[in-house]
């Protein structure tokens, strides 16, 4: 970087920092052609950009989270109508919740499944590809450490970042060809549904 700096002309510069609470939040860095100190003017006056810069990533970062703690209010307030519009039918509400679940955590697809003692049947389904959908018309029987294995041995999530390089997906070629190939999924997020244990 100081290399960079120099062939470009850069002869003298201040940094300064950009914190809240003691926390590094970035950095502002100017430079100039002369060699020689800033002033202490204008090192007040980069500090108290560097004070308005924290006080305006503060504000989104507010700002961010109300949005998406109303968001999240509207989007429960819009499942509480569905269950309570759909008593004793819960395809609705499957639908509903897997829907908002998956635009929420800004997904491409999702799966809701049920269990039934020894597989899972897909009650629920949301923008799934056609060939990953065939599959999951029939009853699933987890792969050995993949998402569904997991969850029932009792983990509180299963997140695998890159699904293909998973073991669970990477060993074994049918799991591998229906998440990875027909599915075209590359990460993955599950929770389970329990009660009780």
């Amino acid at each position: 970087m100081a290399q960079a700096f120099l062939r470009h002309g850069g002869r003298s510069c201040v940094t300064v920092a950009l914190r809240k609470e003691e926390r590094l939040r970035g950095l502002i860095t100017i430079y100039r052609e002369e060699v020689g100190p800033f002033t202490e003017k204008q090192i007040a006056l980069l500090q108290n950009f560097a004070a308005q810069a924290v006080f305006a990533m503060e504000n989104a970062r507010l700002l961010t989270e109300t949005r998406e703690a109303l968001e999240q209010q509207t989007t429960t307030a819009d499942v509480l109508r569905v269950i309570n519009s759909s008593p004793g039918d819960l395809k609705p509400v499957f639908d509903a919740m897997l829907e908002k679940a998956t635009r929420l955590c800004e997904a491409a697809f999702g799966t809701f499944f049920t269990y039934g003692g020894d597989s899972f049947q897909a009650v629920a389904l949301y923008n799934v590809p056609a060939a990953f959908a065939a599959i999951l018309a029939k009853p699933v029987h987890p792969s050995a450490g993949g998402a569904l294995d997991r969850l029932l041995h009792g983990e509180g999530f299963a997140h695998f970042a890159g699904v293909s390089v998973e073991d669970a997906y990477a060993t074994d070629p049918d799991a591998r060809r229906i998440v990875v190939e027909l599915g075209g999924a590359r990460s993955l997020f599950a929770v389970p549904l329990r009660k009780e244990e």
